[in-house]
């Protein structure tokens, strides 16, 4: 098995993250699917939920290009609602995935 080729989208593990539906957490979706071209979005009446094949990360300064403020990514879990993955996160970005990044 040649383990250097890419895993297909639709094989990997998927990861999630739901929000409260509010103004900030519109931003912060706009952000995750502008650096996800993966993931997709599904919006319900109180909240949003975004899932991605793999990985999901998102990014500070995304956020903050669509906030037109600084953004503390600690702020995301004022909507968090829930999430599925292993999390990693730095000042700079919080991501999603299953496993270790290799």
């Amino acid at each position: 098995m040649n383990t250097s080729t890419a895993i297909p989208a639709a094989s990997r593990a998927p990861v999630f993250i739901s929000l409260l539906s509010n103004d900030v957490s519109r931003c912060i979706v706009d952000a995750i699917v502008a650096d996800n071209p993966e993931a997709s979005v599904q919006e319900y009446p109180a909240m949003v939920k975004v899932d991605a094949p793999g990985r999901l990360v998102i990014r500070r300064d995304s956020v903050e290009e669509r906030l037109g403020r600084r953004w503390d990514v600690q702020e995301l879990h004022l909507s968090l609602i829930s999430l599925s993955g292993n999390i990693d996160e730095t000042d700079d970005e919080f991501s999603l995935q299953w496993g270790r990044r290799g």
